[in-house]
């Protein structure tokens, strides 16, 4: 087994051991996140402790000119965890921007990357590729720097695992190369980190794109009620060879069907695919069985955020409450680093 990922199937749970995992406050969470990683989360907050970030600055370094976005969407982003089922009082969520130990922390890594190393990295190559609309062809030190941030947001809290999907793979190594050059200069003092890959994968969007996104309109949101969801499957693509009703189709490259698998119930879906190959089954009817299993998965979320969404202070208090306790191990983890880098002064 590879020590430097592991399937997430493949963790013994061990309290003592920590998770750190996160999301960037940039919109509200879809079903891509819900089954690429929030359901794991709420498995995982009872094996490990955990700890979700909310990356507000993160989340700046490519909305740096959109502070609203980002402010607004905190709350969010924290409804939307309490509503999969995170526990505040087995998770602590906390807030980036209120750690100042993580910005110092990324200060002292920051002499222990080069440009050009970070310029390679594949996952940042990509994303500045697809913003380039925003950055044009001087990305800015923020963005190409994010994953010495994240390589402090880890280490901060001395997280043994983080879970990740396989794009982000390059980001965890690149934060184990930090604590190795760390380690090498000033002394054994950090963990070097375990990236924990989801059995799911990246959810597709509605349009079939490979990637369901907040900013490519093909996504179903925790937040949405009935009707939009409806509205959002009857326009899902699917077989565009089937003319008519009895035409037999091909499920494999329908997006109705592949949102059954992760909807419906194996033995229904079986029957979905021999119907749609055999021209028993019409898309309309189709689309119609999808929109009732995905409102019955996601009813229950949407009740519990209501719940929330009627008590801000109570998010609030959640949020300020998780943060404290993270500051304080953040504290315990720079003391160490100080130490090693002889600045205990």
């Amino acid at each position: 087994m590879d020590d430097e990922k592991i399937k997430i199937e493949d963790i013994k749970p061990d309290k003592s051991l920590r998770i750190l995992t996160g999301d960037r406050p940039t919109g509200k969470l879809h079903i891509g996140h819900y089954f690429g990683s929030l359901k794991s989360r709420v498995e995982l907050q009872d094996k490990f402790e955990t700890f979700i970030e909310v990356a507000d600055v993160q989340a700046l370094t490519d909305n740096f000119n959109n502070p609203d976005k980002v402010k607004q969407n905190v709350s969010q982003i924290v409804m939307d965890e309490l509503a999969v089922g995170i526990d505040p009082n087995k998770t602590t969520i906390f807030l980036q921007s209120l750690i100042p130990e993580i910005a110092e922390l990324t200060v002292f890594y920051s002499n222990l990357v080069t440009i050009a190393r970070l310029q390679r990295n594949p996952t940042v190559k990509t994303e500045i590729a697809q913003k380039r609309e925003l950055f044009g062809e001087s990305v800015t030190y923020g963005f190409l720097g994010y994953p010495v941030s994240q390589a402090a947001d880890i280490t901060s809290f001395d997280a043994t695992y983080v879970p990740v999907g396989e794009d982000q793979l390059p980001l965890i190594e690149q934060c184990r190369e930090i604590v190795r050059k760390f380690n090498s200069i000033y002394g054994k003092t950090l963990r070097e980190p375990i990236a924990v890959l989801s059995s799911n994968g990246r959810i597709k969007g509605l349009d079939g794109n490979e990637k369901m996104g907040k900013s490519l309109g093909n996504a179903i949101y925790l937040s949405d009620d009935e009707t939009t969801i409806k509205e959002k499957v009857m326009n899902a693509v699917t077989d565009k060879n089937r003319i008519k009703k009895d035409d037999p189709g091909n499920p494999n490259i329908c997006m109705v069907y592949y949102y059954h698998n992760l909807f419906t119930n194996k033995e229904e879906v079986k029957n979905i695919c021999e119907e749609c190959k055999k021209g028993k089954r019409g898309c309309v009817a189709c689309k119609k069985q999808l929109i009732e299993s995905i409102n019955n998965e996601l009813k229950p979320i949407r009740d519990k955020r209501a719940y929330y969404e009627q008590r801000p202070n109570e998010v609030k208090d959640i949020l300020m409450s998780g943060t404290n306790h993270a500051r304080e191990i953040a504290k315990e983890t720079m003391k160490k680093v100080k130490k090693s880098m002889k600045l205990d002064y």
